[in-house]
Parts: C-alpha cells; sequence; structure tokens
C-alpha cells in the first residue's frame, strides 16, 4: 500500500506559479509510475503530467506542455509539478496517482486545490 499527499496548493493570479508535491508513504524504489491528474469544477478528471520513476521520462497533455514540469526526487520519495504561465483554465483539484506497475493506477491522493483568478 503506498499513501500519497499532496501539497503546495492555492490561489494565485494569472501568469503566476506554483509547485505542487506528492509525498509518498514508503520507499520509491518500488513505484513503477507516478503521474498528476486534475477535475475541475463540473468537469471529468484529466490527465496532465506522468514520470516513469526509473528512467524519469515525461509525458504531458498537450495542454500544459511546455508550462508544466513534472519531475521526482527518489531521495525523498517526492514527485513534483511545477506550474507556470498559469492560466484561469488551470483551476482545478489536482491529484497525484502511482503504480508500482503498468496498468491503471493503484494509489490516489486526496488532491490540493489551485485556483487562478483572471
Amino acid at each position: 500500500q503506498v499513501q500519497l499527499v499532496e501539497s503546495g496548493g492555492g490561489l494565485v493570479q494569472t501568469g503566476g506559479s506554483l509547485r505542487l508535491t506528492c509525498a509518498a508513504s514508503r520507499r520509491t524504489n518500488s513505484i513503477y509510475i507516478m503521474a498528476w491528474f486534475r477535475q475541475g469544477s463540473g468537469k471529468e478528471r484529466e490527465f496532465v503530467a506522468h514520470i516513469n520513476w526509473s528512467p524519469g521520462t515525461t509525458v504531458y497533455a498537450d495542454s500544459v506542455k511546455d508550462r508544466f514540469t513534472v519531475s521526482r526526487d527518489s531521495a525523498k520519495d517526492e514527485a513534483y509539478l511545477q506550474m507556470k504561465d498559469l492560466k484561469p483554465e488551470d483551476t482545478a483539484v489536482y491529484y497525484c496517482a502511482a503504480s508500482t506497475s503498468p496498468g491503471p493506477y493503484m494509489y490516489w491522493g486526496q488532491g490540493t486545490q489551485v485556483t487562478v483568478s483572471s
């Protein structure tokens, strides 16, 4: 079992930046992949980005490419989502997800709210 805890959300103005952190409850040497998703009010949850833990390769949704960066620190068992040039449409609850093997994400955090004011 892996528990994930997100932090770093908040209120920011358009064009601002935030860094989200996802802390894992156990050593991440068993993590295969970690991802960020988001869900805006009245919208479906959508994929934002993921990082394959061991090689550190990343994939991004087109809507955040070149503005968001996903990274990880294996020593701290943490993953990050650096967000810049934020837009009102980025407003959502952001969730961290992880899995220890290929396939559906097995573990989810409780989410952290990001609000971008216009």
